[in-house]
């Protein structure tokens, strides 16, 4: 594992001090976008975001929300068995299989990721 220290946040340098190796993964906001045809992405509002999923922030499932949004999966899920999703609450995942996943939210998968 490279250790990746171009996200500098409290985390990264605790394990930079602690000389432990470690990998900065990020998702790439302009893929996301144009993969849903648009020019720019962004988070959204944290209160819009409650308001339109039906979750707290930190709990937002891509499952059960109040008015679906559109599901985007970095394509890389499928070569695993498993992916975890937030199961609508802060501290609960769910594990399904990433095909069980696009189906329940009639999501894609596009190159969003990066490593």
């Amino acid at each position: 594992m490279s250790r990746r220290t171009s996200v500098g946040t409290p985390a990264t340098v605790a394990l930079t001090k602690a000389g432990i190796s470690f990998a900065v993964h990020t998702y790439d906001q302009k893929a996301l976008a144009s993969a849903v045809g648009g020019r720019k992405a962004a988070m959204a509002d944290p209160s819009r975001a409650e308001r339109t999923t039906g979750y707290v922030v930190g709990g937002i499932s891509p499952l059960g929300q109040k008015e679906p949004l559109r599901t985007v999966v970095d394509e890389t899920a499928l070569l695993f068995e498993t992916v975890y999703v937030s199961a609508g609450r802060r501290g609960a995942d769910l594990s399904l299989m990433p095909g069980d996943l696009l189906a329940a939210t009639n999501g894609t998968t596009a190159p969003i990721g990066s490593s």
